[in-house]
């Protein structure tokens, strides 16, 4: 089996869907909205830009070789300029969950792919539907928006990749998603590279040399009777030094962090399988159903049973 790291298992329920590629010639001052209420949207800019504004009044200028993650799932708008919001403009809107993408495209005035005029606003633009809550520990470790500056050579591949799929040939919706999903990878990849002390410690934990081999051995198997001392000993330092790395980088003692991985865990196969409790249980690493119970209350407020329910 091969291993599989946080940020892998957290994106594993996010996938795009119905992602719409626009390249149209906006008449300013012009207004987009975006309505999906998705847990997630990206917003690559090939060239033009605007203003991206939150639902909190706050703004982020985008411009040509950005990428804007913005978290939902409210709703939230690009303007040519933060000024135009406030007066009359042509407003558009993006749907990618419309029934009928293409429809959606055409709202924005219409596909016109190799216009090179500097009105051209292109934009390829994905949102991400969420099965389940193991989603949900990623976008409490995002802050509303997120931009990446992309090279040039990625914009320019990914503008062929999008007319290619504006021709409407064969797969070509299957085709922008999927390549929507490989971009929310890279591109999160990139944030957390660069966020530093302000990436989640889950990621930070990862590119530490003494912490990496035990992280990666905990989510591995995460219903082994994992311990300090055998954390330590997968890191190759005492028990006493893997502790103090541990809380000093993570934020939190080793225990604390398991058991909160190991409860999210158990919230995501409660909300998403049929598992009994007790199988639950025995998943994440407690003996019989009792134990999972208590450990589960203590941490949530809840009992499984009224989790579940409640989920439901």
């Amino acid at each position: 089996m091969r291993p599989v790291d946080p940020l892998s298992s957290l994106l594993s329920g996010i996938r795009a869907e119905g992602s719409v590629v626009s390249h149209a010639v906006l008449t300013r001052p012009w207004t987009i909205r975006f309505t999906d209420d998705a847990p997630l949207t990206m917003v690559s800019v090939l060239r033009g830009g605007g203003t991206l504004l939150l639902p909190d009044g706050t703004g982020r200028t985008v411009g040509a070789g950005d990428t804007a993650i913005v978290r939902g799932p409210a709703p939230f708008r690009l303007t040519d300029r933060p000024t135009t919001v406030h007066g009359p403009d042509a407003a558009y809107e993006i749907a990618c969950f419309a029934t009928d993408a293409e429809r959606a495209a055409q709202e924005l005035g219409g596909i016109h792919w190799g216009d090179d005029s500097e009105e051209a606003t292109a934009l390829i633009v994905g949102a991400y539907r969420a099965s389940g809550r193991r989603h949900e520990r990623l976008l409490r470790a995002l802050p509303p928006v997120l931009v990446i500056e992309e090279d040039a050579e990625v914009c320019a591949w990914l503008e062929t990749a999008a007319a290619d799929a504006a021709r409407l040939s064969a797969g070509s919706q299957a085709l922008m998603d999927r390549l929507l999903d490989w971009a929310l990878v890279c591109t999160l990849r990139s944030w957390f590279d660069r966020a530093g002390a302000d990436a989640p410690s889950w990621y930070r934990g990862l590119t530490d040399p003494v912490l990496a081999p035990a992280l990666q051995a905990f989510h591995d198997r995460p219903a082994e009777a994992w311990t300090v001392a055998s954390l330590a000993a997968r890191a190759g330092v005492s028990r006493a030094l893997f502790a103090k790395r541990f809380t000093k980088l993570m934020g939190r003692p080793p225990f604390a962090y398991l058991t909160e991985c190991r409860m999210d865990e158990a919230e995501a196969l409660l909300t998403d399988t049929d598992l009994s409790i007790a199988q639950i249980g025995r998943s994440v690493g407690y003996a019989d159903a009792f134990g999972f119970s208590a450990a589960f209350k203590r941490h949530t407020g809840l009992s499984p049973s009224t989790f579940r329910a409640a989920a439901a």
